[in-house]
């Protein structure tokens, strides 16, 4: 077989493959991304740009203009951490089929980019841990019986009050809350909506400032055993990242939010502490009120994390992958590589090989992808508990 002739079917096989994926992936579609057909290995780092705030001045007339106003973008730095493969086997007939019907996937080569497709979307989803918005309350079903819009009043009220900007917000929703969404008349009815799009297609679509989506992806964050927990009495300003606890039991794990008696600001665990009676709490956001003594600290249960966000409060770089023989190697991959080819899907975005290798007796189809996510803007996102 030419070398062309086997680039096009392994450029066949690979678009038909990544067409399975699409649904697989909402996160991937919703967040600030930076792609590139540009080769990398992993462990090298990409940089997201992000908006910077630019200040105002007063206008003062004169003969030349003034300078402009001096803004320096700011970057996220994201790190190719992700690199993962699977691996299916075609059979000549499955080969032909894919060539001649534009509609056949086989089974096992559709499951294999579900898999990486699944992996992408739940690392995204995996740094939530440090957010520290949050409303709703952990154990309750958002939107439903008692609460029903005020889930998504109240969660635009938390994003205004973290300066998130009004454009560009998405509502990830678990598929229990998405379903007493959809019960609600403002969601569902024509006459309120002005649109019976909700009830034609099943989408929530955009309603108070969101464009609601349901996932069955969405995580569950499960809190640490703390309880009756005190800072120490040394006091703390204004600011500050880090306190002492000196009563209590349990422990404390990274991504718990929690309270201060006397402050309304929701904080966010930004590591393990494993004796509450004897640790130090790190935070964020910085400290918002003063402790002037030792001061209740009380932590959120375990709930399921519904999100709302803007775009760029989390940033996913994904490259193709330059992986050289120690790599492939590390992999467990063995034989000779007779053919591959990258390519990024017009609709996920994302950016997928599919290898041909030759191992002993036999032919092994090989898609792998190399990806970094990241929370970059925790201010622009805020958990709505479940």
């Amino acid at each position: 077989m030419s070398a062309n002739t086997l680039t096009s079917i392994l450029t066949q096989i690979l678009a038909r493959g990544m067409m399975c994926l699409r649904p697989e992936v909402l996160m991937t579609k919703l967040v600030n991304t930076d792609y590139s057909l540009e080769a990398k290995k992993k462990g090298q780092t990409i940089d997201i740009p992000l908006s910077a705030a630019v200040a105002t001045d007063d206008v003062t007339a004169a003969a030349v203009p003034g300078a402009p106003t001096g803004v320096t973008p700011t970057t996220a730095q994201i790190t190719l951490d992700n690199w993962k493969h699977a691996s299916f086997g075609l059979s000549d007939i499955e080969v032909g089929r894919i060539r001649a019907d534009q509609d056949f996937v086989p089974l096992q080569m559709e499951e294999a980019f579900k898999a990486l497709a699944k992996d992408i979307n739940d690392s995204v989803f995996a740094t939530y841990k440090g957010i520290y918005g949050y409303v709703g309350t952990a154990g309750m079903t958002p939107f439903g019986s008692g609460v029903e819009v005020a889930s998504a009043t109240n969660l635009r009220k938390v994003l205004l009050e973290q300066y998130c900007p009004r454009s560009n917000r998405r509502g990830i929703l678990d598929l229990s809350a998405e379903a007493a969404a959809l019960n609600l008349a403002p969601f569902s009815d024509a006459e309120k909506r002005g649109s019976k799009d909700t009830k034609t297609s099943g989408n929530l679509g955009q309603i108070f400032g969101f464009d609601w989506y349901g996932e069955d992806g969405v995580p569950t964050h499960t809190a640490g055993s703390g309880s009756n927990i005190e800072t120490d009495a040394a006091g703390y300003a204004i600011g500050v990242k880090l306190i002492n606890s000196d009563t209590g039991t349990g422990t404390i794990e990274e991504g718990d939010v929690f309270t201060i008696a006397g402050d309304d600001q929701t904080y966010v665990c930004t590591a393990d502490v494993g004796d509450v009676a004897a640790g130090a709490i790190a935070f964020l956001p910085a400290l918002k009120v003063t402790i002037s003594g030792a001061t209740a600290i009380t932590l959120k249960a375990s709930h399921v994390v519904n999100l709302g966000f803007h775009r760029d409060a989390f940033g996913l770089a994904m490259r193709s992958p330059d992986a050289g023989i120690k790599e492939l190697l590390g992999q467990s991959i063995a034989g000779n590589i007779m053919q591959s080819v990258v390519l990024q899907d017009p609709v996920s975005k994302l950016i997928m090989r599919l290898e041909l290798i030759r191992g002993y007796k036999m032919t092994i189809w090989d898609v792998d992808c190399l990806w970094g996510t990241a929370l970059v803007s925790a201010e622009r996102a805020a958990r709505l508990a479940g």
